[in-house]
């Protein structure tokens, strides 16, 4: 589902503009895709960053041109402030496929004495624009001590295809002790060898 909101065109541009509508509550953005031109406008600081929580979020923008629908391509975050400062759309239309990177959720816990690593956070998807997942749900329950799932085990929804390598391995499950023991052998390479410190006079 798209969400509605309200855009403005913009025609005052560089740092201090942007300052400007930073301060007037709103965000600065470009559209583009479909062998258009860029179109600059701002958007409502506060519901924007609302939806855009949504990782894929697909924005159906009121432009005085009327009305688009818009998928968020890029996110420009104040490092310390974590404020959005500005955004890159790219224009799609219904039913248009578009390639996604889907966040993966691990739902379940392994088997007792083992620990799920989550070694792909994303999953690369080709999907309809307007039906782009907000997560992927994997299940790890009762999984074993040697388990693997890779892309291709994940379950899509209906009209989603796999993008990427069907082997990407999305978890591992391991022994935990044998996952402590690889950690402290991994913690002891560095240390000095027969492991003391000895202090030299001076």
């Amino acid at each position: 589902m798209a969400d509605k909101i309200t855009a403005e065109a913009r025609t005052n541009f560089g740092k201090g503009a942007a300052r400007k509508l930073r301060a007037a509550g709103r965000i600065p953005a470009v559209v583009y895709g479909h062998g258009t031109d860029p179109v600059h406008i701002s958007l409502p600081a506060h519901e924007t960053a609302l939806i855009i929580r949504r990782a894929n979020a697909v924005l159906d923008l009121a432009l005085p041109t009327g009305s688009q629908l818009a998928l968020v391509k890029d996110v420009q975050k104040d490092p310390v402030r974590q404020i959005i400062e500005h955004l890159d759309l790219i224009l799609v239309r219904t039913g248009e496929l578009v390639e996604v990177e889907v966040p993966i959720v691990l739902e379940g816990e392994a088997a007792p004495g083992t620990v799920a690593n989550l070694d792909s956070q994303t999953l690369l998807l080709k999907v309809s624009a307007t039906a782009i997942p907000e997560n992927l749900v994997v299940s790890i329950e009762g999984a074993e001590d040697g388990t693997q799932i890779t892309a291709a085990d994940v379950r899509l929804p209906e009209g989603a295809e796999l993008a990427g390598d069907p082997a990407l391995l999305i978890v591992g499950v391991a022994n935990s002790q044998s996952e402590q023991s690889l950690e402290d052998a991994t913690a002891g390479e560095g240390a000095p060898a027969g492991g003391d410190v000895v202090a030299s006079d001076s």
